[in-house]
């Protein structure tokens, strides 16, 4: 019986238990899994701060693994046939409406209130929908896409690649732009290497910790701060010292902490483009220490700020796309030997220094043995 990892209900340690092999249904198919992620919007689930989440739950929304049963036919974005054996991963939103008005008119399907996602609004009711097991349930009209790349180095951009497309594309990086990117984590690090790739002349960082400012040096970007030895004002200072006084082009805010839009608007040039990923759940509100002016820090500069939630099928697709050239994979390969691989038994611990920010990037390994 497959084996999985259960977050019982918010703020309880994982559980691990055994299920199952679902009865397959038509057009629907069986991923052995050989590494799903563990990120920030895990973190969340554990801590019960998303909405409408159905405990008990398996985590695990990015995936990849090879397909072991399939029944009906499964078909790509091109219409080419799945077989037995190929290596895929698959689209996390399983189900949108496309019936609603936010489907069919703002084009805007992250959106739908009718939006399913495997890991976080299926259940462990709904069948083997998560990636932090020996397998998953494809259901029908799942979006598998074939991953001619290592599963490492495909997981060393993860659910973080596809929503750092997006912000990039958001936030129009231009060839010749001065891009900065607060925050270097997966985020983070995915939205320098896409920035350069889209034609930035050069991305700065500031983060924190050191080792994965590191990471971020080791990526491409021309220039590292870590936030937690300097102040707000040296790190407008230090902004200004590499933008001829002017600021960024474009800001990308990959941080999570509310203060850090505020002090994007501020870190970017006059009628510059911010760019706000880091926001996904509710952080609160900013504090009276950032004293937000909207004269000031908004309307006066003329900046176009965008607000960035997820991402759709056209970003992961073009993610695995790009993971999948060899040559364009070479930044993603590079940090394949900072990735931190955690067995089914070690999820508690995999969450743990997820939320700590002590690794880079977790994954869990449902092959791996047991550390302890």
């Amino acid at each position: 019986m497959p084996r999985v990892a259960v977050i019982p209900k918010p703020n309880s340690p994982i559980e691990i238990r055994e299920v199952a092999e679902p009865e397959l249904e038509q057009d629907s198919a069986l991923l052995e899994v050989e590494l799903s992620e563990v990120c920030g919007t895990d973190v969340y689930l554990q801590q019960g701060r998303l909405h409408g989440v159905p405990y008990p739950l398996v985590p695990g929304h990015v995936s990849v693994g090879r397909l072991s049963k399939i029944r009906g036919n499964l078909l790509d974005v091109e219409g080419r046939a799945f077989r037995e054996g190929d290596r895929v991963t698959f689209l996390d939103v399983h189900r949108t409406c496309n019936a609603c008005w936010h489907c069919l008119v703002a084009k805007a399907t992250t959106r739908c209130p009718q939006r399913k996602v495997y890991g976080i609004t299926y259940g462990l009711d709904d069948g083997l929908c998560g990636g932090w097991a020996d397998q998953v349930y494809l259901k029908p009209g799942t979006r598998c896409l074939r991953l001619d790349a290592d599963a490492e180095t495909f997981m060393a951009g993860g659910c973080a690649l596809p929503t750092a497309l997006h912000a990039v594309e958001r936030g129009e990086v231009a060839i010749g732009d001065t891009v900065l990117v607060l925050g270097s984590g997966p985020v983070g690090i995915n939205a320098i290497i896409l920035s350069l790739m889209r034609g930035a002349l050069r991305a700065l960082c500031i983060g924190a910790p050191d080792h994965r400012l590191e990471s971020a040096s080791e990526i491409g970007a021309s220039d590292v701060l870590n936030f937690e030895e300097h102040d707000e004002q040296k790190r407008l200072e230090w902004i200004l010292e590499r933008t001829n006084g002017r600021g960024a082009d474009v800001c990308v805010e990959a941080t999570g902490a509310p203060d850090a839009v505020v002090q994007a608007m501020r870190y970017t040039r006059d009628a510059g483009r911010v760019v706000i990923v880091g926001q996904y759940t509710d952080h609160g509100p900013v504090s009276s220490a950032a004293a937000f002016n909207p004269h000031l820090d908004l309307n006066k500069k003329h900046l176009d700020v965008r607000g960035c939630w997820g991402s759709d099928f056209s970003h992961f697709y073009r993610g695995v796309q790009i993971i999948s050239d060899p040559t364009r994979a070479a930044p993603w390969a590079k940090l394949k030997s900072k990735l931190s691989r955690y067995g089914l038994d070690d999820a508690n611990e995999a969450l743990a220094d997820v939320a700590e920010g002590r690794v880079l990037k977790a994954l869990i390994d449902p092959r791996s043995v047991s550390s302890a």
